[in-house]
């Protein structure tokens, strides 16, 4: 069995000959004593290592065995050598964590026992911060009293970011922030503030290779065949070298950490405690605990130094969602990966807000917009662990017409609950649903239980409703931000952190598609999504919120399952053969009694929709002459109805008709799936309307 060559840095784990692997599954099931327990996360039953250890051990020797030499011995040898692969990786992973054991991790105590003790540094610091910012604020009020503040837009852009450029990388990420947002800055400023995204100052070659080699232990010449003399791309924390790795030839991006990173951005972080403290005493119309939301991106920010986490993200995330065709995440290479130094496969492409060369590949911007939303409400929503700064930088368009996906420092979880109530937050936006909007504020986490929201009902109804007087398709996501952050400055709301990366993400997202369309509506592209959802979750939340969405005053609203099965067809994922099956298992559960008997009261009146409106189009198709002498002279018709009613009860029809159409149009719908339906036989009526309708 042939051995596949390795990296340099795995020679002295594997050794190429026919007892390899049995050397192999000795050191998977007992990880080496430098690593800790936290080298390998895998949970494995009682004697699951000594059972595999004998299989592989067997396996060695499969070049001997004749009776392996037809096709099923061939897969079972690119089982193993599947299994062999992953066994490396694992040991290499295990490797690059043991180089970045000594990563800092932030704590609010550390931080600020280590700047207390250095007022002179502090004040220093301070001093720099206020006249950077200072110098900028009053070239813009003298502009104005001028009247120069539209002529000398690019000036001041330029003075913006050469000022976050200066005061380091904190700044720079809030510059970065600001580039994504079309709707705050002007164009000048956008352009100008998008160079801080990969075009920023770098720093010395020299440092760069010395760093690489110190944190891989090998020269440089041993690692790779080919390295870029100068950087390719300087972001905030690091910068990147495209190069050819020596063993294999692969080419790859390596990202090497700024020198004196850690230190500047703690020391900025120190001073924003201070000022957050100073908010949470003072202002009053901040109502959030500013000081929770900074130690929460400090946090984050401290993470991005550490990049074999960065590099445990890239994986995860890739796990969970490259399994798309059009969405693109690199792999690392862990034997190249410490604290400091990144490697991961190199991916050609155009960053996502360069409109021109993206459409000269044949490509739309809005479509790749799109894809990233809807990779964004999967990350958010279902398994709630999301990139958290997809700025142009990170993100880029593909000649194949993928969305990569780059850097994974800084990320964030949604919690369970909190991933159900914001679709049922946004159905019941959606659907003007006030009383349960204000209750859904419970699960995310923004109110304590023993805070009334009765009062908040009357301010959501005052905004949305004219926010939502025009379609959904009219609505934007920072219409909708800024609405709630009205009604949260009025009431006792404390917004958790994980919900103000989410307002970043999707906000980046939004601003994105401004670029390429000022009209596009985040909500109206996302909207799909949430109703595939609560047609076919089963989660107890989103079946009792598609029920409360359906049924009303006792009636079912026909209207509203029209519009979630429209809506609902336009994402990529959904299935018909899943739609309402929470809602149909519902009716034979103990508890659905009620459900029944509703569903039991409409039936009958979709029963009479069908009859009489099938009379009314029959009566309507006679010759005039023959209507007299039907109906003996009554103009109310044969019916006895007004004309109103009438046209109620053929409009009623004719929904129920589309939505039948609907469903069967789709490709994977099967009538036999609303076989629950017919179990509820509760009386002859009902009984009828089956018989009848299907």
């Amino acid at each position: 069995m042939s051995i596949l060559p390795l990296g340099p840095l795995q020679s002295q784990c594997q050794d190429q000959s026919n007892n390899a692997i049995s050397s192999w599954a000795y050191q998977w099931s007992s990880p080496p004593p430098w690593c800790g327990s936290r080298a390998i996360r895998i949970s494995r039953p009682k004697g699951a290592c000594k059972r595999r250890q004998a299989v592989i051990s067997q396996a060695a020797s499969v070049e001997a065995l004749p009776a392996l030499a037809d096709g099923r011995g061939s897969t079972a040898i690119q089982v193993l050598r599947g299994a062999r692969d992953r066994a490396n990786d694992m040991q290499a992973e295990a490797k690059a964590m043991a180089r970045a054991a000594n990563a800092s991790v932030y704590t609010p105590e550390l931080v600020s026992n280590k700047y207390r003790s250095r007022p002179i540094k502090v004040l220093r610091r301070t001093l720099e911060i206020l006249i950077g910012v200072g110098s900028f604020a009053l070239k813009l009020v003298l502009d104005q009293s001028n009247g120069q503040l539209d002529q000398n837009k690019r000036i001041r852009a330029a003075d913006l970011r050469k000022i976050c450029t200066k005061l380091g990388p904190t700044f720079v990420k809030i510059g970065q922030g600001l580039s994504t947002r079309p709707d705050l800055c002007p164009p000048e400023y956008l352009e100008e503030l998008s160079q801080l995204q990969d075009a920023l100052p770098t720093f010395p070659d020299a440092e760069a290779f010395s760093c690489i080699e110190k944190e891989l232990g090998l020269p440089l010449d041993s690692i790779y065949s080919s390295i870029s003399p100068s950087p390719i791309a300087a972001a905030s924390l690091g910068q990147v070298y495209k190069a050819q790795l020596k063993y294999s030839g692969q080419v790859v991006a390596v990202k090497v950490q700024r020198p004196g990173i850690e230190e500047a951005i703690g020391l900025d972080f120190y001073l924003l405690r201070g000022l957050g403290f100073l908010i949470n005493k003072y202002v009053d119309i901040i109502s959030s605990d500013v000081v929770a939301l900074i130690d929460e991106f400090a946090r984050r920010v401290y993470q991005e130094l550490n990049y074999v986490q960065e590099g445990q993200n890239a994986r995860r995330f890739k796990k969970l969602y490259a399994d798309k065709q059009d969405v693109l995440v690199p792999d690392i290479f862990w034997d190249y990966t410490s604290g400091k130094v990144l490697t991961m496969e190199w991916v050609d492409g155009v960053k996502l807000n360069e409109q021109a060369a993206i459409e000269r590949q044949g490509l739309k911007v809005l479509d790749l917009v799109n894809t990233g939303i809807q990779c964004s409400l999967r990350q958010l929503l279902e398994y709630g662990y999301f990139h958290a700064d997809p700025h142009p930088g990170n993100l880029l368009a593909t000649p194949e017409g993928k969305l990569a996906f780059l850097d994974f420092g800084m990320m964030s979880e949604t919690p369970e609950e909190a991933r159900y109530a914001i679709i049922g937050h946004v159905v019941h936006m959606v659907n003007r649903d006030y009383e349960a909007m204000a209750r859904d504020y419970y699960a995310l986490d923004f109110l304590s239980p023993d805070v009334d929201v009765s009062p908040i009902v009357p301010a959501l109804r005052n905004f949305f409703d004219d926010a939502l007087n025009s379609t959904v398709s009219e609505l934007n996501f920072k219409t909708i931000v800024d609405g709630l952050g009205a009604v949260l400055y009025q009431y006792p709301f404390n917004v958790p952190a994980y919900y103000a990366l989410i307002l970043r993400s999707l906000t980046v997202l939004e601003g994105l598609a401004l670029y390429a369309d000022p009209n596009f509506k985040v909500l109206a592209a996302s909207y799909p999504y949430f109703a595939k959802r609560l047609l076919t979750d089963p989660n107890p939340y989103l079946r009792d919120a598609l029920i409360e969405l359906l049924f009303k005053d006792g009636r079912f609203r026909w209207n509203r399952l029209e519009n979630l099965l429209v809506q609902g067809r336009k994402d990529r994922d959904f299935s018909a053969k899943d739609a309402l099956q929470p809602v149909l298992k519902l009716l034979l559960a103990p508890d659905g009694e009620e459900l029944r008997i509703l569903v039991i009261k409409e039936a009958v009146r979709v029963t009479e929709a069908v009859i009489l409106g099938t009379v009314i189009d029959t009566y309507n198709s006679i010759p005039n002459p023959m209507r007299t002498l039907i109906v003996s002279g009554n103009t109310a018709g044969p019916l006895m109805m007004s004309d109103t009613e009438q046209e109620n009860m053929i409009k009623l029809r004719d929904q129920v008709f589309r939505i039948w159409r609907l469903l069967r149009s789709s490709e994977n719908f099967d009538p036999a799936l609303l076989q629950p339906i017919l179990q509820v036989r509760t009386n002859s009526e009902f009984s009828f309307l089956l018989f009848y309708y299907f």
